[in-house]
């Protein structure tokens, strides 16, 4: 079962989230919070499995939030009605799986829940441009830190030239999950296949050239 906290401090906006996500099989909403300093109070006390959060609050925002999470915790799907770089690559850098406008279809969002639950990201496509095009801007130093630290795993194991049954043996992962960091890798960096994934694993040197590709 996947626990959810929503936050937001909508009212309108908690309780369609909580009808949406009660109607689906292994999701459950844990509970709800109208602004960020609640959440924070909230999160260790409910240990949700994600956290739906609200970029723009009162008091303690969405990137508050972030930044007290640290990385650690549950993972947090960012749903805003604005879309600003900055807020983008600021929520990405502190750990969101997913970044997705407050007008995106429901069932993108259940599909942004599930794939938090197991590490993966739901971007839509304005997001993962704009991200890709502020790393080639050099925004980042490394393109690597977009990915989760499994998905580097699953990344390096597609350098090696792995098919997605060798991986889900290599790390102990299930099938779906795997299936879900690779759909995330390739968004995050903006490639187009798992070919291209070795590819750009290979130039970042990910793993020894020796062990690149043998698969």
């Amino acid at each position: 079962m996947i626990r959810v906290l929503i936050v937001d401090d909508h009212e309108v906006v908690r309780q369609g989230l909580r009808f949406v996500l009660d109607q689906e099989d292994g999701i459950e909403v844990a509970g709800e919070c109208a602004d960020g300093a609640r959440a924070l109070v909230a999160i260790p006390a409910l240990r949700p499995d994600v956290v739906l959060l609200d970029m723009v609050m009162p008091g303690v925002d969405g990137l508050a939030v972030l930044r007290d999470l640290a990385g650690g915790g549950p993972a947090v799907i960012v749903l805003t009605s604005f879309l600003e770089d900055e807020r983008v690559i600021e929520a990405v850098r502190l750990g969101a799986l997913s970044y997705l406008s407050k007008t995106t279809a429901v069932d993108r969002v259940v599909e942004a829940v599930r794939a938090a639950a197991v590490g993966g990201s739901v971007l839509e496509a304005g997001t993962a441009a704009l991200l890709v095009e502020r790393v080639r801007q050099g925004h980042r130093r490394n393109p690597l830190d977009l990915l989760t630290p499994r998905e580097l795993q699953v990344l390096a194991e597609l350098t090696r030239g792995r098919s997605n049954a060798d991986i889900c043996l290599s790390l102990r992962l299930g099938r779906e999950t795997v299936k879900t960091h690779v759909s995330s890798i390739l968004t995050k960096l903006g490639l187009a296949d798992r070919t291209q994934a070795a590819i750009f694993g290979l130039q970042q040197g990910l793993v020894p050239l020796d062990e690149a590709l043998d698969g």
